[in-house]
């Protein structure tokens, strides 16, 4: 049996025509093994009608064994000589000829340089595409925090919505002018307590001259 590959041939078929050869040899083969025994069973057959006969049915037996030995000899010749015309004649694809379905490979050949110029392009939109997903995802991201952020401003507002409500409830209308004369006051108390600690320094340093004096 030949193994050489014909794929193209597959293609076209629709199966190997190894695997068609091998189907037909398998067939053709059962064929002759069952014919023989048939054979067999009819001289068999016969022999019991010939009571005066002298021969077994072990030698039958021998003599089909021989006769299946000859004639698959003969039949392996036979069918290797028919393979060589069906694979060469029949299931086979001239190297000349384009199937239907690849004509259009014909018209858009390309050649080694295109190819590796299409195979650099291919990488560099790789790249290209990596870069652009490695953005989305910081952007992504990024976006996450800001939402984390919006939220945590939104409980920030709520609370000040509510300490306002308070202020204005006791008597303080603007929450703004309320903070403003805190910040204010808090400036005020600490320029006081450092005019304060530099009078002290002041004073140390006098009692200390005055000791010494």
């Amino acid at each position: 049996m030949s193994i050489a590959p014909m794929c193209y041939d597959a293609q076209h078929f629709g199966f190997t025509p190894q695997t068609c050869i091998l189907r037909l040899y398998i067939s053709i083969q059962d064929y002759l093994f069952d014919m023989l025994l048939i054979v067999e069973s009819v001289i068999l057959k016969k022999m019991e009608k010939s009571p005066a006969c002298r021969i077994s049915q072990l030698d039958v037996r021998e003599g089909t064994k021989k006769y299946w030995t000859f004639l698959k000899e003969r039949f392996e010749q036979l069918f290797q000589r028919m393979e060589s015309c069906l694979l060469k004649m029949v299931l086979n694809v001239p190297r000349n000829v384009l199937l239907q379905e690849d004509k259009v490979q014909a018209k858009c050949s390309y050649s080694k340089e295109k190819f590796e110029t299409l195979q650099s392009e291919d990488k560099s939109l790789q790249a290209q595409y990596k870069a652009e997903l490695f953005a989305t995802q910081a952007l992504l991201s990024e976006l996450e925090e800001q939402k984390v952020v919006q939220a945590e401003l939104g409980k920030m507002l709520t609370w000040f919505d509510g300490l306002d409500k308070i202020c204005r409830e006791h008597g303080n209308i603007d929450l703004l002018e309320s903070f403003s004369f805190m910040v204010q006051t808090s400036k005020n108390l600490q320029g006081t307590m450092r005019e304060i600690d530099e009078k002290q320094k002041k004073l140390k340093v006098d009692v200390t001259l005055k000791k010494a004096i």
